[in-house]
């Protein structure tokens, strides 16, 4: 019976600094495990326009984006959670009382708002994008504004407690450290994307494999029996069931070798 083995982007199979390199032992340990009938999927919080060529190239049956938001399995899309135009836009509108600092995430680009702060991170962010060759020039007030998650930095002046009670009957609010949280609609997750493909693909929990290298992929590696931190990644240790070697050190490989998938 085959298994589905689902992959973090950002330290899991690229190396998290400038030069995002991808070890050749990578590339043909994800296309052995596919020969021998395997699945592959990414499972990362970004949405589906931000999974970089060099990443596809690496050949994915299919890809879980925007936390769970979307889905796709052989270049179909079996779901897709979308927000209304009018509610992103009020929604905007409202966050704009708490002097913090959004990015707006869609599956087909960003929005960015030019009534909110201007912080370090979201400077680093746009250099990032810009380097990348990705679209940052829309905005909040454009016609075609809509977003499906979103992330905030916050500032000594932010009024978190009002923001809070504002989105959190609608969504999780993630903290990712340092005053960055990310924010995903309720019920909407990288492990029930894992899930619900599991149950239409009639792929049992146990085939099920799941690699990451921080917290946020904590979701998607309790979702599985079957979970791998990279080696490196101290902090998600105690929640997996088996760490590899780095990344540079044939991390991917090895982990694959050592579950018989390769």
């Amino acid at each position: 019976m085959r298994s589905i083995i689902f992959f973090d982007i950002d330290g899991t199979r690229a190396t998290e600094d400038e030069r995002a390199y991808i070890p050749e032992s990578t590339r043909q340990a994800i296309a052995e495990t596919r020969r021998r009938g395997n699945l592959t999927f990414v499972n990362s919080g970004r949405t589906t326009f931000n999974i970089p060529p060099r990443i596809k190239e690496l050949g994915f049956d299919g890809y879980i984006c925007g936390c769970g938001t979307y889905i796709e399995y052989n270049n179909e899309v079996l779901l897709y959670h979308e927000l209304e135009k009018d509610y992103c836009r009020k929604l905007a509108e409202l966050i704009r009382t708490f002097n913090i600092t959004p990015v707006y995430e869609w599956k087909d680009g960003y929005f960015f708002d030019d009534k909110c702060p201007k912080t370090a991170g979201l400077d680093y962010f746009m250099n990032v994008f810009v380097d990348q060759g990705i679209d940052v020039n829309g905005r909040v007030e454009d016609e075609g504004f809509v977003f499906d998650k979103f992330v905030v930095w916050c500032n000594e002046n932010t009024d978190f407690e009002g923001f809070r009670k504002a989105i959190s009957k609608d969504f999780s609010i993630i903290d990712r450290g340092g005053g960055f949280y990310e924010n995903v609609p309720l019920g909407f997750t990288k492990a029930t994307a894992i899930h619900h493909l599991l149950k239409l693909l009639d792929i049992p929990i146990e085939k099920a494999y799941a690699i990451g290298d921080s917290m946020n992929d904590l979701p998607m590696l309790e979702a599985v029996p079957n979970s791998i931190a990279m080696g490196g990644a101290e902090t998600i240790y105690p929640y997996v069931s088996y760490i590899t070697t780095p990344i540079e050190e044939d991390g991917i490989a090895n982990a694959l070798r050592h579950f018989e998938l390769i």
